[in-house]
């Protein structure tokens, strides 16, 4: 078969010059390369995009084919190439060939192109000619057929931060396979010598290999019927430059790409023909053969395309290739891929340059922070003024972004609304039943209700990023235990020594934000924060068991006797203290469930036959609470219902589930007794401490609590916020660290004067909430789907909805909400922390330990880190991780009030120990977003 007009095959070197010549052309703009990916799946047609021109007399039979086609796109002049491209897709449309005369009809595609925005559309023109021999077999045989093409952009190989680029080039040294002076004239025999030379190469020995399978497999016709054989690549990867004048394509070399079950390893050999080789369209002058073989299931980073992408890298540079063609040796020709690849890495190093129109951008280097220094926290008040600056301008646009204009998300307002109700409203009741009995009823369900309410209005009203959700927290519930345990001893007032703890607490946090403080959490690497994060998530699940294993002790083993044994080693074993502020659960156990004495207590009364009925029902309702909502939040991805109705049963999976198992173990279950919470009506919500009522000894002891306090408020609420305001939310507003940080300060200075709990950020609340009010885009990668956050409604509604219904929720107590039962809570503990590691890093590399390498995702660091590096870092948090355990699940009430000193430590952890172990670019890969 012949492709296109007959072709002149150039001398020695000539084909290189002559594409140096062309890129020079005038215009205005330098050209664009890519390399370009030719895959032909389907092989039953004899032609490229375009159409077959064949006698009127041949009869046709129409046969399908498909042909993948990707492309690697970079600017660059002659000798310098960028770093990274654009994935774009395209389609090949009205192929019709024009010929032209001259030496660019050998080279040059000549298509139209056309300008969206700024993508850049080819359309390119291609003619068939089949020889009247064959198109009388044709005729016989009725071998015609379609043939659908598509292209993507594929991007370069980064030589300086992915670190599989090295890998190959060093394996393809280690055993090279490389051929200079190949005299064959045709591609089936370059290829057969090729591929000869690897099966026979004892460096790398194929035992099952097979010659013909092999070759078979580099080209379309590889399981055709006879009369559908096309003997055309099935997989290649070109190099193309866009200009003014269209595509013009790098003729001088080709990578050819295939996979085959017989192979036990990868191979890449290169061949250097003696002379420039016409092989059709826009292969007429070539001297550079790739050939990439590889099993087909490889890891992510060693696919045949991957390999392959490297390769294609190295041979776009003009210059290379000139190099390569002077080497005499096969030691000069590895010495002038290590030389390339040195350029390379170098050139990647180099600042990015912004393009004009018609160009694709390369992707920026994040520029690391620049070390803090005295200045920055002053003068007073500066971040505070910046971030109301940054603020006030779009407080008006926080009211009607999605009420007002084209795109409206009402019905995504009132399904967030709801979410947050319930995930505010239940742990409210658990800590309100907790500070009830640690106070003696000073602290109570009601009063923890109605600072809830007030503290989340006057938050979602003023702060300056409204999407973090303010939640009063375990640790906050401990310090008003230990708080109580003070005044006991010495016998103090507990609502005046709480008030002054709290306004010492405010005070301190008043100078944190006035002195800009909350700077200092930008030392806060993203492998920290993750590591806080899976923390917060295993004190969900561990709480959550432990609550269910009292339970079983209570109603399925019935013997009270022993309790206190069995409550002792538990108390051992899994510390029975709580963690931090997502750790409500846990307090959660100690209020709604009689404590061992108690039961003790009860059983010299009465002997009781134990209820299995109520444990064993216990634990279908905890884990039904668990399917149900999990399931309903994933529903989403499922192909069931309009795509609106499963977005609505995704946003209110929370609320779903809990009323569901609510209602079917009330009403379903109406003789199996089920705990409640207590709860204590008052007379007066609003009564004012007696300030003057303590010593001034008293005053200084509740001033070093507070400080300690003031600690976990500053870490936890700059952390969630930056949670919150990560840069995969695309958040647009602006932060408000500063201002967030005072507000939280004035809201509980009033909240520790009237007596109700304490309340700062929370966390997964405030992600999830983000992530509520997102819209989100899937894309696939490799076999693994991706969900990428476009940008999220960022709102005052919902958050400012759900405390006006937490508010109301007061007029529900004791009933409907005493009906909601202690393993539905569990339930939702289990659901938050599963939902809560869905984008956890640390915990996706703690899978990879588990999976096998064809299995792993091509995420940044898997392509920059070397994978034993991976690994050590792994290893490294998950001892950091192991740390925060020990202080922050220590049955020691005292150890979890350093707790705080503790996350502070990370930070000289992270900067000054892991860069002793690990290599900084490394440590810099895995804490980077992309």
């Amino acid at each position: 078969m012949k492709l296109g007009a007959a072709a002149r095959v150039m001398g020695d070197g000539r084909q290189d010059r002559r594409e140096n010549q062309r890129s020079n052309v005038s215009g205005g703009l330098p050209p664009k390369y890519w390399v370009w990916q030719r895959k032909n799946n389907q092989r039953t047609w004899p032609a490229t995009t375009g159409r077959l021109e064949a006698p009127s007399s041949q009869q046709s039979k129409l046969l399908s084919s498909t042909t993948n086609e990707s492309t690697i796109s970079s600017w660059e002049h002659p000798s310098v190439m960028s770093q990274n491209g654009y994935l774009e897709d395209a389609d090949d449309a009205s192929e019709i060939q024009e010929e032209s005369p001259g030496e660019e009809a050998f080279d040059t595609v000549h298509s139209s192109t056309f300008d969206s925005g700024e993508s850049i559309h080819f359309f390119v023109n291609v003619n068939l000619e089949v020889p009247p021999t064959q198109a009388a077999e044709n005729e016989s045989t009725g071998g015609c057929g379609l043939l659908h093409t598509s292209r993507k952009y594929l991007k370069l190989k980064n030589f300086k931060e992915e670190i599989r680029a090295h890998r190959d080039l060093d394996g393809f040294l280690a055993r090279a396979s490389i051929i200079l002076n190949e005299t064959a004239t045709s591609l089936d025999d370059v290829l057969r010598a090729m591929v000869h030379r690897i099966a026979h190469d004892p460096n790398n020995f194929e035992p099952d290999c097979n010659l013909d399978l092999l070759m078979s497999m580099l080209f379309t016709d590889a399981g055709a019927p006879m009369e559908g054989k096309v003997h055309l690549l099935s997989d290649t990867i070109r190099g193309v430059t866009a200009t003014a004048r269209g595509v013009q394509y790098q003729q001088s070399w080709l990578c050819i790409i295939s996979t085959s079950k017989s192979l036990q390893r990868r191979h890449v050999c290169i061949s250097r023909l003696v002379r420039p080789q016409n092989w059709g369209e826009n292969s007429c002058e070539v001297r550079f053969v790739i050939l990439v073989l590889t099993p087909p299931k490889m890891k992510s980073t060693k696919t045949a395309t991957e390999v392959g992408r490297t390769f294609a890298t190295m041979f776009l540079d003009i210059s290379f290739r000139q190099k390569l063609l002077k080497t005499r040796t096969e030691e000069e020709f590895k010495e002038a891929l290590v030389l390339q690849r040195q350029l390379l890495t170098m050139v990647n190093q180099a600042p990015t340059v912004s393009l004009k129109s018609h160009s694709i951008s390369s992707v920026s280097f994040q520029r690391p922070h620049k070390p803090l220094q005295p200045k920055d926290f002053l003068p007073v008040g500066k971040g505070i003024r910046e971030d109301l600056a940054r603020r006030i301008p779009v407080y008006s646009m926080d009211f009607t972004d999605g009420i007002i204009g084209k795109n409206k998300a009402v019905g995504k307002y009132i399904t967030t609304t709801l979410f947050l109700y319930f995930a505010c409203l239940l742990p409210t009741i658990a800590f309100g039943s907790l500070n009830d009995e640690n106070t003696n009823g000073a602290i109570d369900v009601q009063k923890t209700v109605a600072g809830q309410s007030i503290g989340g209005l006057l938050y979602a009203l003023f702060s300056g990023q409204p999407l973090v959700v303010l939640l009063t927290t375990a640790p906050l519930a401990l310090y008003i235990n230990v708080i109580r345990g003070i005044c006991d001893d010495y016998d103090l007032d507990f609502n005046t020594f709480y008030a002054w703890t709290g306004l010492w607490n405010s005070f301190f946090l008043v100078l944190y934000a006035l002195f800009n403080l909350s700077l200092i959490m930008s030392l806060f690497k993203r492998s920290t924060e993750e590591i806080i994060a899976l923390f917060i998530s295993i004190t969900f699940v561990l709480d959550a068991v432990k609550g269910m294993v009292k339970i079983f002790q209570k109603y399925y083993y019935g013997n009270v006797g022993n309790q206190q044994i069995h409550y002792n080693f538990l108390k051992s074993l899994l510390g029975l203290g709580t963690s931090l502020n997502t750790s409500f659960h846990t307090t959660l156990n100690t209020s709604l469930l009689a404590s061992p004495s108690e039961l003790t207590t009860a059983s010299s009364h009465s002997t009781e036959s134990p209820h299995r009925d109520t444990a064993v029902l216990s634990l279908l309702i905890m884990l039904g609470t668990l399917w149900l909502g999990y399931t309903l939040y994933q529903f989403k991805k499922s192909p069931y219902l309009h795509p609106y109705m499963r977005e609505i049963l995704s946003d209110c999976a929370l609320p779903i589930s809990v009323l569901t198992f609510s209602l079917i173990c009330s009403y379903g279950f109406q003789e199996i007794k089920m705990s409640k919470f207590r709860y204590n009506p008052r007379e007066s919500l609003f009564k004012v401490a007696e300030m003057h009522s303590l010593t001034l000894g008293a005053i200084g002891s509740a001033m070093g609590l507070g400080f300690l306090l003031s600690m976990i408020f500053f870490i936890e609420q700059n952390l969630v916020a930056a949670l919150a305001n990560a840069p995969e939310n695309r958040l647009a507003k602006g932060t408000a660290y500063h201002w967030d940080l005072l507000l939280v300060a004035i809201i509980n200075a009033g909240l520790s004067m009237f007596g109700m709990p304490w309340i700062h950020a929370a966390y997964p609340h405030s992600p999830m909430h983000v992530r509520a009010l997102a819209l989100v885009e899937e894309r696939v990668e490799n076999g693994h789907i991706y969900e990428t956050i476009m940008n999220v409604r960022e709102t005052r509604l919902t958050t400012l909805g759900a405390s006006i219904l937490v508010g109301f929720s007061l007029l529900m107590l004791p009933f409907p909400l005493q009906w909601i039962p202690k393993p539905v809570l569990y339930g939702l503990f289990l659901y938050i922390a599963l939902t809560s590691i869905d984008a956890n890093q640390l915990f996706e590399r703690l899978a990879l330990l588990l999976k096998d390498q064809a299995s792993y995702p091509p995420t940044h660091y898997i392509r920059r880190v070397p994978q034993r590096t991976i690994h050590y870092f792994t290893g490294l948090q998950v001892l950091q991780l192991l740390l925060l355990c020990v202080f922050g699940m220590s049955p020691l009430p005292y150890m979890k009030m350093i707790f705080p000193l503790i996350m502070i430590a990370m930070i000289p952890i992270r900067y000054k120990l892991l860069p002793r172990i690990i290599e900084a670019k490394y440590l810099d890969a895995m804490d980077a977003e992309h």
